[in-house]
């Protein structure tokens, strides 16, 4: 029976990211928040409704400059922002293509990511997702826990920043010990997600700033996007055991961080690891 437990980078057992959605102008100061305090997250973008104007959605211009070499990803929200359960096929496969392919070309980069416009999905939608290249896309739900998705393209949070209980959750997520239990001892991950707009909106900047400086900053966190953590729980799903269990390939172009049989490891990208 193999006891093999996902660890992330440098044998971290918890993960912080963030997600923020439509490319509005406060993503700015968000953004300068998050870096403050050591955070990373995914910005999602609608590229057919970037402002020409003075608005508060950002310019073109204005995004390229604000979230390229941030440090955060950029990811789909669908180019119109439809809501893509209530559209033909058609017209919800465009949404999502036109808008992946105008962020690529701006931001000089593959975007495989996304969140759905209005949270609006279904079995059908996530069909379209696939053949568009989609590997994740996040919804609207909240779990209120800190376990790993099992379904990327039906990915719920933790929280939206507005939940009463977000500073109470995040004590909790930092405060955790490693169960004693080693079928049990399974990383965390923090996932809040919300729009900048409404912390101007409601006056209320202080409850990222008071969640950012208590759970960032800390050299017990992986601080990660969207994509990286998706592409490196995948990582560790694509290794492949040998019959004895003496021996671990990892298939893929990332080093994963594991532990088998209560002994930590690193499955180096592309090679044969040795168990003993």
């Amino acid at each position: 029976m193999r006891y093999s437990f996902l660890r992330f980078p440098n044998f971290k057992d918890k993960a912080v990211t963030l997600s923020y959605d439509d490319g509005v102008i406060y993503d700015e100061k968000l953004i300068e928040i998050m870096t403050k305090n050591g955070l990373k997250g995914t910005f999602n973008i609608n590229s057919g409704i970037l402002s020409k104007e003075n608005t508060s959605r950002m310019t073109k211009e204005k995004a390229i400059s604000v979230y390229k070499d941030s440090g955060n990803e950029v990811a789909v929200h669908g180019r119109q922002h439809l809501s893509l359960t209530e559209v033909d096929e058609a017209l919800a496969t465009k949404d999502v293509l036109l808008d992946r392919i105008e962020l690529e070309k701006m931001f000089g980069t593959i975007i495989t990511g996304m969140a759905y416009a209005n949270g609006s999905y279904n079995d059908n939608v996530v069909e379209i997702l696939k053949k568009c290249g989609i590997e994740y896309s996040r919804t609207t739900i909240s779990t209120e826990n800190f376990n790993i998705p099992d379904d990327w393209l039906r990915l719920p949070a933790t929280c939206h920043h507005d939940n009463p209980r977000l500073m109470e959750l995040a004590h909790t997520f930092i405060e955790a010990e490693p169960s004693k239990y080693y079928w049990s001892n399974t990383p965390k991950l923090f996932y809040v997600w919300g729009h900048s707009y409404e912390f101007n909106n409601n006056n209320n900047w202080n409850v990222i700033e008071e969640f950012a400086e208590y759970i960032g900053n800390r050299e017990d966190v992986w601080y990660a996007t969207n994509g990286e953590i998706c592409r490196y729980v995948k990582a560790f799903k694509s290794l492949k055991f040998s019959i004895t269990e003496d021996m671990v390939y990892n298939p893929s172009s990332i080093d994963v961080y594991l532990s088998y049989h209560q002994k930590p490891y690193i499955a180096k990208a592309g090679q044969i690891t040795k168990l003993v």
